[in-house]
Protein backbone atom coordinates (compact mmCIF):
# COMPACT_ATOMS: atom_id res chain seq x y z
CA UNK A 1 0.00 0.00 0.00
CA UNK A 2 1.44 3.37 -1.00
CA UNK A 3 1.87 6.22 1.48
CA UNK A 4 -0.92 8.13 -0.30
CA UNK A 5 -3.30 5.16 0.11
CA UNK A 6 -2.38 4.83 3.80
CA UNK A 7 -3.05 8.56 4.36
CA UNK A 8 -6.41 8.30 2.59
CA UNK A 9 -7.32 5.27 4.71
CA UNK A 10 -6.45 7.12 7.92
CA UNK A 11 -8.53 10.13 6.83
CA UNK A 12 -11.48 7.87 6.05
CA UNK A 13 -11.30 6.30 9.53
CA UNK A 14 -11.13 9.75 11.10
CA UNK A 15 -14.17 10.95 9.14
CA UNK A 16 -16.12 7.82 10.05
CA UNK A 17 -15.24 8.37 13.71
CA UNK A 18 -16.38 11.98 13.58
CA UNK A 19 -19.60 10.93 11.87
CA UNK A 20 -20.28 8.37 14.59
CA UNK A 21 -19.62 10.97 17.29
CA UNK A 22 -22.03 13.39 15.62
CA UNK A 23 -24.66 10.67 15.41
CA UNK A 24 -24.23 9.84 19.10
CA UNK A 25 -24.30 13.53 20.00
CA UNK A 26 -27.50 14.10 18.01
CA UNK A 27 -29.17 11.06 19.57
CA UNK A 28 -28.18 12.23 23.03
CA UNK A 29 -29.61 15.68 22.37
CA UNK A 30 -32.85 14.15 21.18
CA UNK A 31 -33.12 11.90 24.24
CA UNK A 32 -32.98 14.80 26.72
CA UNK A 33 -35.85 17.23 27.27
CA UNK A 34 -35.73 20.35 29.42
CA UNK A 35 -38.41 22.01 31.50
CA UNK A 36 -38.59 24.67 34.18
CA UNK A 37 -41.17 26.24 36.43
CA UNK A 38 -43.47 25.46 39.33
CA UNK A 39 -42.18 23.97 42.57
CA UNK A 40 -45.78 22.88 43.35
CA UNK A 41 -45.52 19.67 41.20
CA UNK A 42 -41.75 19.17 41.60
CA UNK A 43 -42.00 16.10 43.89
CA UNK A 44 -44.39 14.49 41.39
CA UNK A 45 -42.36 15.43 38.32
CA UNK A 46 -39.15 14.14 39.93
CA UNK A 47 -40.77 10.73 40.31
CA UNK A 48 -42.47 10.80 36.91
CA UNK A 49 -39.34 11.76 35.02
CA UNK A 50 -37.17 9.20 36.81
CA UNK A 51 -39.64 6.47 35.86
CA UNK A 52 -39.92 7.78 32.30
CA UNK A 53 -36.15 7.67 31.83
CA UNK A 54 -36.17 4.03 32.92
CA UNK A 55 -39.06 3.02 30.68
CA UNK A 56 -38.52 5.24 27.62
CA UNK A 57 -34.81 6.03 27.78
CA UNK A 58 -35.47 9.77 27.63
CA UNK A 59 -34.00 12.05 30.29
CA UNK A 60 -36.06 15.04 31.42
CA UNK A 61 -34.23 17.85 33.18
CA UNK A 62 -36.81 19.88 35.15
CA UNK A 63 -35.71 22.93 37.15
CA UNK A 64 -37.95 23.97 40.07
CA UNK A 65 -37.65 27.76 39.70
CA UNK A 66 -41.24 28.94 40.21
CA UNK A 67 -44.15 29.32 37.81
CA UNK A 68 -43.26 32.90 36.87
CA UNK A 69 -39.73 31.96 35.84
CA UNK A 70 -41.05 28.94 33.95
CA UNK A 71 -43.48 31.09 31.97
CA UNK A 72 -40.63 33.48 31.15
CA UNK A 73 -38.40 30.66 29.93
CA UNK A 74 -41.01 29.10 27.67
CA UNK A 75 -41.80 32.55 26.24
CA UNK A 76 -38.09 32.97 25.50
CA UNK A 77 -37.97 29.42 24.08
CA UNK A 78 -35.09 28.34 26.30
CA UNK A 79 -36.88 25.16 27.48
CA UNK A 80 -39.04 22.51 25.84
CA UNK A 81 -41.87 23.08 28.31
CA UNK A 82 -42.80 25.11 31.37
CA UNK A 83 -44.50 24.01 34.58
CA UNK A 84 -47.04 26.42 36.07
CA UNK A 85 -49.85 26.24 38.61
CA UNK A 86 -51.53 29.29 37.15
CA UNK A 87 -52.37 29.36 33.47
CA UNK A 88 -50.80 32.17 31.48
CA UNK A 89 -53.01 35.20 30.92
CA UNK A 90 -54.32 36.11 27.48
CA UNK A 91 -51.93 39.09 27.47
CA UNK A 92 -48.91 36.93 28.32
CA UNK A 93 -49.82 34.41 25.64
CA UNK A 94 -50.17 37.16 23.03
CA UNK A 95 -46.68 38.37 23.95
CA UNK A 96 -45.20 34.94 23.15
CA UNK A 97 -43.66 34.46 19.69
CA UNK A 98 -46.19 31.77 18.71
CA UNK A 99 -49.24 29.92 20.02
CA UNK A 100 -48.81 28.29 23.43
CA UNK A 101 -50.85 25.37 24.75
CA UNK A 102 -51.68 24.27 28.31
CA UNK A 103 -52.41 20.79 29.61
CA UNK A 104 -53.17 19.89 33.25
CA UNK A 105 -51.13 17.05 34.72
CA UNK A 106 -52.44 16.80 38.30
CA UNK A 107 -54.55 18.45 40.99
CA UNK A 108 -52.84 19.60 44.16
CA UNK A 109 -53.85 21.29 47.40
CA UNK A 110 -52.34 24.36 49.07
CA UNK A 111 -52.48 24.20 52.86
CA UNK A 112 -52.01 26.67 55.74
CA UNK A 113 -49.06 25.13 57.59
CA UNK A 114 -48.05 26.51 60.96
CA UNK A 115 -45.70 26.08 63.92
CA UNK A 116 -47.40 26.33 67.31
CA UNK A 117 -45.45 24.52 70.05
CA UNK A 118 -47.65 22.94 72.69
CA UNK A 119 -50.86 23.05 70.66
CA UNK A 120 -52.28 19.59 70.06
CA UNK A 121 -54.71 18.92 67.25
CA UNK A 122 -55.05 20.76 63.96
CA UNK A 123 -56.51 24.25 63.90
CA UNK A 124 -59.53 25.22 61.85
CA UNK A 125 -59.42 28.21 59.51
CA UNK A 126 -61.86 29.99 57.26
CA UNK A 127 -61.15 32.22 54.28
CA UNK A 128 -61.69 35.61 55.93
CA UNK A 129 -59.42 34.67 58.85
CA UNK A 130 -56.61 33.53 56.54
CA UNK A 131 -57.03 36.74 54.51
CA UNK A 132 -56.82 38.89 57.63
CA UNK A 133 -53.69 37.07 58.81
CA UNK A 134 -52.04 37.82 55.45
CA UNK A 135 -53.34 41.40 55.48
CA UNK A 136 -51.63 41.88 58.83
CA UNK A 137 -54.90 42.51 60.67
CA UNK A 138 -54.63 39.39 62.84
CA UNK A 139 -51.28 39.60 64.60
CA UNK A 140 -51.38 36.99 67.40
CA UNK A 141 -52.46 33.37 67.54
CA UNK A 142 -54.98 33.91 70.35
CA UNK A 143 -56.91 36.48 68.31
CA UNK A 144 -60.70 36.17 68.86
CA UNK A 145 -61.27 35.26 65.19
CA UNK A 146 -59.00 32.20 65.49
CA UNK A 147 -60.33 31.30 68.95
CA UNK A 148 -63.93 31.40 67.70
CA UNK A 149 -63.14 28.82 65.01
CA UNK A 150 -61.37 26.58 67.54
CA UNK A 151 -63.48 26.40 70.72
CA UNK A 152 -61.93 24.41 73.54
CA UNK A 153 -58.37 24.73 72.23
CA UNK A 154 -55.76 26.57 74.27
CA UNK A 155 -53.85 28.78 71.85
CA UNK A 156 -50.85 30.78 73.12
CA UNK A 157 -50.61 34.58 72.68
CA UNK A 158 -47.69 34.08 70.31
CA UNK A 159 -47.02 36.70 67.61
CA UNK A 160 -47.81 35.44 64.10
CA UNK A 161 -44.89 35.34 61.66
CA UNK A 162 -46.32 35.36 58.14
CA UNK A 163 -44.28 33.38 55.59
CA UNK A 164 -44.91 33.87 51.90
CA UNK A 165 -43.18 33.49 48.54
CA UNK A 166 -40.63 36.00 47.28
CA UNK A 167 -40.47 34.61 43.74
CA UNK A 168 -43.08 34.50 40.98
CA UNK A 169 -45.16 31.61 42.21
CA UNK A 170 -48.12 29.60 40.99
CA UNK A 171 -48.72 28.52 44.58
CA UNK A 172 -49.09 32.22 45.44
CA UNK A 173 -51.52 32.56 42.55
CA UNK A 174 -53.68 29.71 43.88
CA UNK A 175 -53.57 31.09 47.44
CA UNK A 176 -54.40 34.65 46.38
CA UNK A 177 -57.07 33.47 43.94
CA UNK A 178 -58.81 31.73 46.83
CA UNK A 179 -58.44 34.70 49.19
CA UNK A 180 -59.83 37.04 46.52
CA UNK A 181 -62.95 34.89 46.31
CA UNK A 182 -63.59 34.82 50.08
CA UNK A 183 -62.44 38.31 51.14
CA UNK A 184 -63.44 41.52 49.37
CA UNK A 185 -60.83 43.33 51.45
CA UNK A 186 -58.09 41.07 50.09
CA UNK A 187 -59.44 41.33 46.55
CA UNK A 188 -59.45 45.14 46.65
CA UNK A 189 -56.14 45.65 48.45
CA UNK A 190 -53.95 42.83 47.13
CA UNK A 191 -55.74 40.79 44.47
CA UNK A 192 -54.70 37.69 42.55
CA UNK A 193 -51.32 37.01 40.98
CA UNK A 194 -48.10 35.04 41.13
CA UNK A 195 -46.18 38.12 42.31
CA UNK A 196 -47.89 40.45 44.79
CA UNK A 197 -47.31 43.63 46.77
CA UNK A 198 -47.49 41.94 50.16
CA UNK A 199 -48.84 43.89 53.15
CA UNK A 200 -46.81 41.75 55.57
CA UNK A 201 -44.58 38.72 55.67
CA UNK A 202 -41.15 37.19 55.30
CA UNK A 203 -40.42 35.98 51.79
CA UNK A 204 -38.71 32.79 50.64
CA UNK A 205 -38.13 31.08 47.31
CA UNK A 206 -40.07 27.95 46.47
CA UNK A 207 -42.47 25.84 48.47
CA UNK A 208 -39.47 24.37 50.25
CA UNK A 209 -38.31 27.86 51.28
CA UNK A 210 -41.67 28.75 52.85
CA UNK A 211 -41.80 25.34 54.54
CA UNK A 212 -38.33 26.02 55.94
CA UNK A 213 -39.44 29.29 57.56
CA UNK A 214 -42.47 27.64 59.13
CA UNK A 215 -40.46 24.69 60.41
CA UNK A 216 -37.77 26.84 62.02
CA UNK A 217 -39.95 29.66 63.41
CA UNK A 218 -42.33 29.18 66.35
CA UNK A 219 -45.47 31.19 65.62
CA UNK A 220 -45.05 31.05 61.84
CA UNK A 221 -47.74 30.32 59.25
CA UNK A 222 -47.14 29.72 55.56
CA UNK A 223 -48.98 28.40 52.50
CA UNK A 224 -47.39 25.37 50.85
CA UNK A 225 -48.41 22.54 48.57
CA UNK A 226 -49.62 19.56 50.60
CA UNK A 227 -46.67 17.29 49.86
CA UNK A 228 -44.20 19.90 51.18
CA UNK A 229 -46.12 20.11 54.47
CA UNK A 230 -46.00 16.33 54.81
CA UNK A 231 -42.35 16.00 53.78
CA UNK A 232 -41.35 18.61 56.37
CA UNK A 233 -43.66 17.13 59.03
CA UNK A 234 -45.53 20.43 59.38
CA UNK A 235 -48.90 20.74 61.06
CA UNK A 236 -51.54 22.17 58.75
CA UNK A 237 -55.10 23.24 59.40
CA UNK A 238 -58.43 22.34 57.88
CA UNK A 239 -60.22 25.04 55.88
CA UNK A 240 -63.93 25.83 55.77
CA UNK A 241 -65.37 25.33 52.30
CA UNK A 242 -68.36 26.97 50.60
CA UNK A 243 -70.72 24.40 52.09
CA UNK A 244 -69.55 25.31 55.60
CA UNK A 245 -67.56 22.12 56.16
CA UNK A 246 -64.04 22.11 57.56
CA UNK A 247 -62.03 20.00 55.12
CA UNK A 248 -58.55 18.62 55.66
CA UNK A 249 -56.48 18.52 52.48
CA UNK A 250 -55.93 15.15 50.83
CA UNK A 251 -55.92 13.99 47.23
CA UNK A 252 -59.56 12.86 47.54
CA UNK A 253 -61.02 16.22 48.63
CA UNK A 254 -58.64 17.99 46.22
CA UNK A 255 -59.95 15.94 43.28
CA UNK A 256 -63.52 16.85 44.21
CA UNK A 257 -62.67 20.50 43.52
CA UNK A 258 -62.92 19.70 39.80
CA UNK A 259 -66.34 18.04 40.08
CA UNK A 260 -68.99 20.15 38.42
CA UNK A 261 -66.43 22.55 36.97
CA UNK A 262 -66.82 23.15 33.25
CA UNK A 263 -63.33 22.66 31.85
CA UNK A 264 -62.86 24.82 28.75
CA UNK A 265 -61.25 23.54 25.57
CA UNK A 266 -57.92 25.16 26.49
CA UNK A 267 -58.19 23.76 30.09
CA UNK A 268 -57.33 27.12 31.72
CA UNK A 269 -59.67 27.21 34.72
CA UNK A 270 -59.70 27.98 38.45
CA UNK A 271 -60.69 25.24 40.92
CA UNK A 272 -60.51 27.30 44.13
CA UNK A 273 -63.55 27.74 46.41
CA UNK A 274 -65.35 24.84 44.73
CA UNK A 275 -69.11 24.52 45.13
CA UNK A 276 -68.73 20.78 45.78
CA UNK A 277 -69.86 20.14 49.37
CA UNK A 278 -66.94 17.82 50.19
CA UNK A 279 -64.17 19.55 48.24
CA UNK A 280 -61.09 21.10 49.77
CA UNK A 281 -61.34 24.80 48.83
CA UNK A 282 -57.71 25.66 48.00
CA UNK A 283 -56.98 23.24 45.15
CA UNK A 284 -55.68 23.71 41.63
CA UNK A 285 -54.64 22.04 38.43
CA UNK A 286 -50.93 22.26 37.72
CA UNK A 287 -50.07 22.74 34.06
CA UNK A 288 -47.43 22.02 31.45
CA UNK A 289 -47.10 24.79 28.83
CA UNK A 290 -45.53 24.29 25.39
CA UNK A 291 -45.71 25.54 21.80
CA UNK A 292 -48.29 24.13 19.43
CA UNK A 293 -45.91 24.31 16.47
CA UNK A 294 -42.63 22.75 17.50
CA UNK A 295 -40.51 23.93 14.58
CA UNK A 296 -38.49 26.83 15.91
CA UNK A 297 -34.85 27.60 16.52
CA UNK A 298 -32.70 24.52 15.98
CA UNK A 299 -35.38 22.04 17.09
CA UNK A 300 -35.69 18.82 15.14
CA UNK A 301 -38.80 16.81 14.45
CA UNK A 302 -37.32 14.04 16.61
CA UNK A 303 -37.20 16.42 19.59
CA UNK A 304 -40.79 17.46 18.94
CA UNK A 305 -41.91 13.82 18.79
CA UNK A 306 -40.04 13.09 22.03
CA UNK A 307 -41.89 15.93 23.78
CA UNK A 308 -45.25 14.77 22.43
CA UNK A 309 -44.65 11.22 23.67
CA UNK A 310 -43.64 12.50 27.12
CA UNK A 311 -46.74 14.67 27.44
CA UNK A 312 -49.04 11.83 26.38
CA UNK A 313 -47.39 9.56 28.94
CA UNK A 314 -47.76 12.16 31.72
CA UNK A 315 -51.54 12.37 31.28
CA UNK A 316 -52.05 8.59 30.83
CA UNK A 317 -49.62 6.03 32.28
CA UNK A 318 -47.84 8.65 34.36
CA UNK A 319 -51.02 9.35 36.34
CA UNK A 320 -50.30 6.26 38.47
CA UNK A 321 -47.71 8.30 40.40
CA UNK A 322 -50.08 11.13 41.42
CA UNK A 323 -51.94 9.67 44.39
CA UNK A 324 -48.96 8.03 46.16
CA UNK A 325 -47.39 11.52 46.27
CA UNK A 326 -50.57 13.25 47.53
CA UNK A 327 -51.69 14.71 44.21
CA UNK A 328 -55.04 13.86 42.65
CA UNK A 329 -55.32 12.21 39.25
CA UNK A 330 -56.84 14.10 36.36
CA UNK A 331 -60.61 13.65 36.01
CA UNK A 332 -61.58 11.78 32.84
CA UNK A 333 -62.85 14.94 31.14
CA UNK A 334 -59.63 16.86 31.80
CA UNK A 335 -57.54 13.90 30.66
CA UNK A 336 -59.46 13.67 27.38
CA UNK A 337 -59.07 17.39 26.69
CA UNK A 338 -55.36 17.22 27.50
CA UNK A 339 -54.89 14.39 24.98
CA UNK A 340 -56.79 16.35 22.34
CA UNK A 341 -54.53 19.37 22.91
CA UNK A 342 -51.39 17.20 22.67
CA UNK A 343 -52.66 15.71 19.41
CA UNK A 344 -52.96 19.21 17.94
CA UNK A 345 -49.16 19.66 18.05
CA UNK A 346 -47.49 20.36 14.71
CA UNK A 347 -44.03 20.64 13.21
CA UNK A 348 -43.74 23.26 10.51
CA UNK A 349 -47.51 23.32 10.16
CA UNK A 350 -47.79 19.55 9.68
CA UNK A 351 -49.38 17.34 12.32
CA UNK A 352 -46.86 15.47 14.44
Amino acid sequence: MTERQQTARRMKKTLLGLSALLTISTAAAQSTLTGAGASFPYPLYSKMFAEYKTSAGVAVNYQSVGSGAGQKQITERTVDFAGSDNPMSDEAMKAAPAKLLHIPTAIGAVVPAYNLPGVTGALKFDGPTLANIYLGKIKTWNDPAIAKLNPGMTIPPLPITVARRSDGSGTTYVWSDYLSKVSSDWKNKVGTGNSLSWPVGTGAKGNDGVAGIVKSTPGAIGYVELVYAKQNKLTFGSVKNRAGKFITADNGPASLAANGVVIPADTRVSLTNSANADAYPIASFTYVIFYQDQKYGSRTEAQAQALKKLLNWMVTSGQQYNEPLDYAKLPAGAQKKAQSIINSMTFGGKKL
